[in-house]
């Protein structure tokens, strides 16, 4: 058997054919084990068979691979000791290829990510970048589906009550456009208040409230566009234009975006639109402090070089009010007179004053505006709220027309009227959504700022109401079923440290196990902190002694930031207070919804209503 087996084997050896089919064959088989292992299937084992191949038995079934699938039906003979061994190294050997393909898949992610934290490119090897990407291809991520965008509502927009007037001037808003502001998605959106915080400019760098800045603008070129295909050609540029531009440590120059502001201006000047500015409420030319006064020269020397940049006219002034009284108004007219003295002849220029409903009325400012010549804007609101004695809106408006005459500037004048059931001073200080009328003393040759929460809706109201200028329907917007105080518009986020502390007062208020503060101790807190015993509003105490608040479309720019801030209280304390007031003021309401027992008790601790008002 033995000498038999040579044989055949020698002769097998001899023949060079046979060598080279035995060679394809097996290069065949060792194909099919490597395709098999791929595919993870389970393999086992051939059967036993002889060693010897016989000269007459067929070469492919001699050579016989030596895993066959286990789909086959052949039954299985137990293994040779020297094919366990070739196998159990096979399966050691492929064991370790997996874990040298894991080990090169971290070994990458570690590098990929310490590159990226060095912000240094790094250099992968190809096979640990063949098998980083091998593990990480998975199964195809399902693609999102694109949003579909809303189609555009359909408003109702009801008929105006019409009515008939001489006025041929120009209606203006103020800052904001709420159809261009809401547009969406966000990234649509048309404005140019863009703003931000000191922290963001540590982070960021001042290159990025530039930016701000630039896009502010570019936004302005749309919006007087708009305004053009509506027929508006008068309007009140926003004070955060150039976010922080005045302050003092991160204030900086616009020159570095003079074509553009110049761009603005001659696009206003071919329509023939009108631009004005209004610095907000923290200008205090009259402040006994001085780092008060320069923060507010510096805000009216920003307001000032932007309109000369754009190349604005006489026509483009700066409206400031008279401020806080201090405690002395005639010593506070007198400081307000210096202040201007003081100031660059361009800004002065371009510098006018209005009556506010607090604090100055328009006799009051009338005698500094006539020794200094500079003109008067008669608000109506305001001087409803706080009339001149003995002078009704017609003479005021006939002096002030003279000292606008004097200086070659187009009169100019504000409307607003106060919201739909307003009863006490301070609510009536709030704006309505739109006005109904236009004044009886209005002259017919001038221009009239609209200061009413609807901003271009106003206007557009009024141009239906008294057929002043053709309107676009698909510009119109219904009004509000129910006014509110907030200016219509997207909003920017809540102040959560405010709306914290607002919720820990209310949580305070609700441990007390005893039931609530009696009326007295609840009168003497408010005289106490300004504020009426439902804190709705500011009291007029402290409104009186540090000054108006904003009034529409004015902002709080850069310059608050840099210590311009009334006599006592600053502008986030302010701010504070009237968003907590707001914040408190919702969630009682919704709280004593909730609590009826404890809204009770609250109304019959004296026998009384709770909410009654503070007589200061």
């Amino acid at each position: 058997m033995v000498a038999s087996s040579t044989t055949v084997r020698h002769s097998m050896r001899s023949s060079p054919s046979e060598d080279l089919e035995r060679e394809a064959i097996t290069q065949s088989a060792a194909d099919a084990i490597s395709s098999a292992i791929l595919e993870k299937r389970t393999l086992r084992p051939r059967r036993e068979t002889s060693r010897i191949i016989a000269p007459t038995q067929n070469t492919n079934e001699a050579l016989e691979s030596d895993l066959t699938p286990i789909e086959s039906k052949t039954p299985l003979s137990p293994p040779t000791k020297s094919r366990q061994k070739t196998r159990r190294k096979d399966k050691f050997r492929h064991e370790n290829e997996e874990v040298e393909v894991e080990a090169l898949k971290i070994k990458a992610k570690s590098k990929k990510s310490k590159s990226k934290s060095k912000g240094k490119k790094h250099k992968v090897s190809q096979a640990e970048d063949d098998a980083s990407s091998f593990v990480e291809e998975g199964p195809p991520k399902k693609k999102r589906k694109t949003r579909q965008p809303k189609p555009e509502p359909v408003y109702v927009i009801p008929d105006v009550e019409k009515k008939s007037t001489s006025f041929k001037g120009r209606l203006g808003y103020a800052c904001l456009n709420t159809i261009l502001r809401n547009k969406k998605p966000v990234h649509e959106a048309i404005f140019c208040s863009r703003t931000c915080r000191i922290d963001t400019i540590k982070k960021e760098g001042l290159d990025f409230v530039k930016d701000l800045g630039r896009r502010n603008a570019e936004d302005m070129l749309k919006i007087i566009e708009w305004n053009e295909r509506n027929n508006i050609r008068f309007m009140r540029l926003s004070s955060e234009m150039f976010p922080f531009a005045s302050h003092a440590i991160y204030g900086y120059s616009l020159t570095y975006c003079a074509p553009l502001l110049a761009s603005i201006g001659a696009l206003a000047a071919k329509y023939g639109h009108r631009l004005t500015t209004h610095p907000g409420q923290f200008t205090q030319l009259g402040s006994p402090r001085e780092d008060v006064v320069e923060a507010s020269i510096r805000e009216l020397k920003y307001h000032c070089e932007m309109l000369d940049i754009m190349g604005i006219g006489p026509d483009g002034v700066m409206i400031v009010h008279g401020g806080g009284v201090y405690g002395d108004k005639d010593e506070t007219l007198k400081r307000i007179k210096a202040t201007i003295q003081r100031l660059p002849q361009n800004v002065r220029d371009r510098l006018v004053l209005e009556n506010d409903e607090l604090c100055y009325n328009a006799a009051e400012l009338l005698p500094l505006c006539t020794e200094l010549s500079v003109p008067l804007i008669l608000d109506y609101h305001h001087d409803l709220l706080n009339p001149s004695p003995n002078l009704p809106p017609a003479a005021i408006i006939q002096q002030a027309n003279a000292i606008f005459a004097r200086r070659g500037i187009r009169p100019k004048q504000h409307l607003s009227e106060p919201r739909a059931g307003a009863v006490s001073i301070m609510e009536r200080r709030a704006h309505a959504d739109r006005c109904q009328a236009l004044p009886e003393d209005l002259p017919d040759d001038m221009d009239l700022m609209i200061e009413a929460k609807d901003k271009e809706q106003a206007v557009l109201h009024l141009y239906r109401m008294y057929d002043l200028q053709p309107v676009i329907y698909e510009s119109l917007r219904p009004p509000a079923d129910k006014e509110s105080k907030e200016t219509k518009g997207r909003k920017s986020a809540k102040k959560a440290r405010a709306k914290k502390e607002a919720d820990a007062m209310i949580e305070e208020a609700e441990k007390e196990e005893t039931g609530v503060v009696s009326d007295v101790e609840a009168e003497t807190e408010a005289l106490q902190t300004g504020l009426e015993i439902d804190d709705e509003e500011q009291s007029d105490a402290v409104l009186v002694e540090h000054g108006p608040s904003l009034d529409e479309g004015q902002t709080q720019n850069g310059a608050a930031e840099g210590g311009l801030k009334a006599e006592g209280i600053g502008r986030e304390e302010m701010i504070e207070v009237e968003t907590n007031v707001r914040e408190t003021r919702g969630t009682k309401r919704q709280r004593s919804k909730q609590q009826e027992g404890h809204s009770k008790s609250l109304a019959n601790v004296s026998g009384r209503n709770w909410k009654d008002k503070v007589v200061t």
